[in-house]
């Protein structure tokens, strides 16, 4: 995924109120950016951090930037979750993601479950694999060097979709869970069980009931965000 404007880097002053960052540009100006990023994003929003905005394109937009990138532990970090589908999307129709490769059919956001819309549904296998429901996690924590985790913080709407892909595989479909990392400094994934114990035990479930995962981590920079590889997903410790 190519950034559509070239972005622009200043230095982070704070982040506030979940959705907003102050940050001042090397020009000196100081900017209020949108925080396209729900969670605690843990080691990303220390203060005096080198970021990367993108120009609001759109005429309504309430900020004239968007915070895409941050440097952290010695990489590029890409912290707005809204971008994870559209990398995605791009990974699986150049099959790169080998295990939903050759769906012939690509659908976003298709209504499902209890008023839910999952993020693509692939249908048209060309070797007959059954229709197929991926739901897409972007992850950008990382407390343990080379290890990436999910989530950084509660996510009740998280067990939710995992319930709902666990009911579509009892229908007789595919379901499959994406993480994508979002930083290229990690070499394997884990659930921060320790963070949302409730999102943990979903994914144990959901994992016996037949849903799929799996897990690549992106090459980053200030030009463009691609996947670039899988890497292993470990098992959390889980009783019950």
């Amino acid at each position: 995924m190519k950034f559509e404007h070239k972005l622009i880097s200043g230095i982070l002053l704070k982040r506030y109120k979940r959705f907003l960052a102050d940050i001042q540009l090397n020009n000196g100006e100081i900017v209020t950016a949108h925080c396209a990023n729900p969670g605690s994003m843990t080691g990303l929003k220390d203060e005096g951090s080198v970021v990367w905005l993108s120009p609001a394109t759109n005429p309504k937009a309430k900020l004239d930037y968007k915070w895409e990138l941050v440097e952290a532990g010695g990489c590029l970090v890409g912290l707005n979750t809204s971008r994870a589908n559209r990398i995605v999307e791009e990974a699986i129709l150049n099959g790169a993601i080998e295990e939903v490769s050759g769906y012939q059919t690509l659908r976003r956001e298709m209504k499902y479950g209890a008023n839910s819309r999952i993020d693509f549904f692939l249908s048209g296998s060309a070797t007959g694999d059954k229709d197929c429901y991926v739901e897409v996690k972007s992850v950008t924590l990382s407390r343990h060097k080379g290890v990436a985790e999910f989530p950084d913080s509660v996510t009740t709407r998280g067990a939710k979709h995992l319930r709902e892909l666990s009911d579509m595989v009892g229908l007789g479909q595919r379901a499959i869970m994406i993480y994508l990392v979002q930083r290229g400094d990690c070499r394997e994934f884990r659930l921060a069980a320790d963070i949302d114990p409730g999102y943990a035990a979903a994914w144990k479930l959901a994992c016996d009931a037949g849903v799929e995962t799996v897990c690549y981590r992106c090459n980053i920079s200030p030009g463009e965000i691609t996947v670039s590889r899988r890497i292993p997903v470990r098992l959390p410790d889980i009783n019950g």
